[in-house]
């Protein structure tokens, strides 16, 4: 699971803005900190009518206005949620109605990006598009939240009889839409590079990715996540030393040692994707709520965690929180690769939602954890339905929408 602790980094108090059209990314700058806000230019999308929306193609074109997919507000909407908490591929931990969770409201809110429209998620759609194809997620638990979440919207706009196989497995777990040959899986890899077993010692391999990337060539669509595992210590550690050039260390700062993991993922990337015929996504750091001061500045709280919250972020001028430490590195390496993956920037649209994580409503707390939430409540994960459908929302337009 996602660690329950913050990275701590300078809050930013001014930007300047400027525009690079490349790959469709538009860069702001907060006081020297580069924070990457993946926007796209969509035409056809602004003002569309919903009844058609899934016939019309948008395209690219830079003299047009633009719309910014990752800014935007969080509005209040009881007409759509893709599917019911019945969805039986969810895991116990994400799923918050299934637990007791007594409030929907965190159910009711649409993305609304700056100055256009996004389509629906139609899953029927999906399944004529993906036809014969493979999607896979790769990544921590976080990647797994989306897998899931994916798989649900799809089934949900097919015939309840359509039918489908899942194999479940570590690091592979795979689910089959058979009638459409369509299989979404997802890789479990929170460091995306290798973590080998060398005498009883997990030793985790900043500078080999061939035993993870043997699993992911010949799929059509890759999305990638990493982030959350860097920097857990204690119990929630994933290794027990770090491999760089043959030396071996016990510990060394941990996002230079992302930076470095993530430098053999992208030039496996380069190396080995041919993005002719392999579309590839990159999800952005998924933020936590572990400290309501961070979101409620200037006011006095007891609470510790996420419980109890369901209302979104509302009036923020900024980032409302601490703005990722590992997503600054993340931006760093997809800016120096010579085939960046799409960006699906969720980071600030999902800071502002406080109120989706499943805090104590998850399967595998017992009654006396649930009854002690600064403790215990999970302001990592995110509920479904929930949050993730939203990511598979963006998914779903940069996949289809956007050329």
């Amino acid at each position: 699971m996602a660690t329950p602790k913050h990275s701590s980094s300078s809050s930013p108090s001014s930007f300047t803005s400027h525009f690079i059209i490349v790959l469709a990314i538009i860069l702001l700058q907060y006081s020297g900190n580069i924070v990457t806000v993946s926007s796209v230019l969509l035409v056809g999308l602004k003002n569309h009518n919903n009844n058609n929306v899934h016939h019309r193609r948008p395209m690219l074109q830079a003299n047009q206005s633009s719309c910014a997919l990752f800014m935007g507000n969080w509005v209040h909407d009881d007409t759509y949620q893709p599917y019911q908490y019945s969805c039986p591929i969810i895991d116990p931990e994400f799923n918050c109605q299934m637990y007791g969770r007594p409030d929907t409201d965190y159910l009711k809110f649409r993305w609304q990006p700056a100055n256009c429209q996004i389509p629906r998620f139609n899953g029927g759609e999906f399944a004529a598009r993906m036809r014969g194809k493979s999607v896979m997620f790769v990544g921590d638990s976080l990647g797994r939240n989306q897998w899931e979440s994916l798989i649900c919207m799809i089934s949900a706009g097919l015939p309840a009889a359509s039918p489908t196989q899942i194999i479940r497995g570590d690091p592979l777990s795979v689910f089959k839409f058979l009638e459409y040959g369509i299989t979404v899986s997802f890789y479990r890899a929170p460091y995306l590079v290798d973590i080998d077993s060398v005498q009883g010692k997990r030793v985790l391999r900043l500078g080999d990715i061939r035993g993870n990337g043997n699993a992911w060539t010949g799929v059509d669509v890759l999305s990638f996540n990493t982030g959350h595992w860097w920097t857990h210590k204690g119990a929630l550690q994933g290794w027990d030393y770090m491999d760089v050039d043959g030396t071996l260390y016990q510990d060394m700062d941990r996002l230079v040692a992302m930076e470095r993991g993530m430098r053999t993922w992208a030039n496996w990337v380069d190396s080995n994707i041919d993005t002719t015929r392999c579309r590839v996504f990159f999800q952005g750091i998924s933020p936590t709520h572990y400290n309501p001061s961070e979101w409620n500045a200037g006011s006095v709280s007891t609470a510790k965690s996420c419980y109890g919250e369901t209302m979104p972020t509302t009036g923020s001028t900024g980032y409302p929180g601490i703005y990722p430490d590992q997503m600054k590195v993340v931006q760093v390496v997809l800016s120096s690769m010579n085939k960046p993956p799409f960006l699906l920037d969720i980071t600030l649209l999902s800071a502002m939602r406080k109120d989706a994580h499943p805090s104590i409503y998850s399967g595998d707390l017992t009654a006396e954890q649930r009854a002690n939430p600064d403790h215990s409540a999970d302001c990592s994960h995110w509920c479904l339905p929930g949050l993730p459908d939203t990511w598979n929302q963006l998914f779903y337009t940069a996949l289809f929408f956007l050329h």
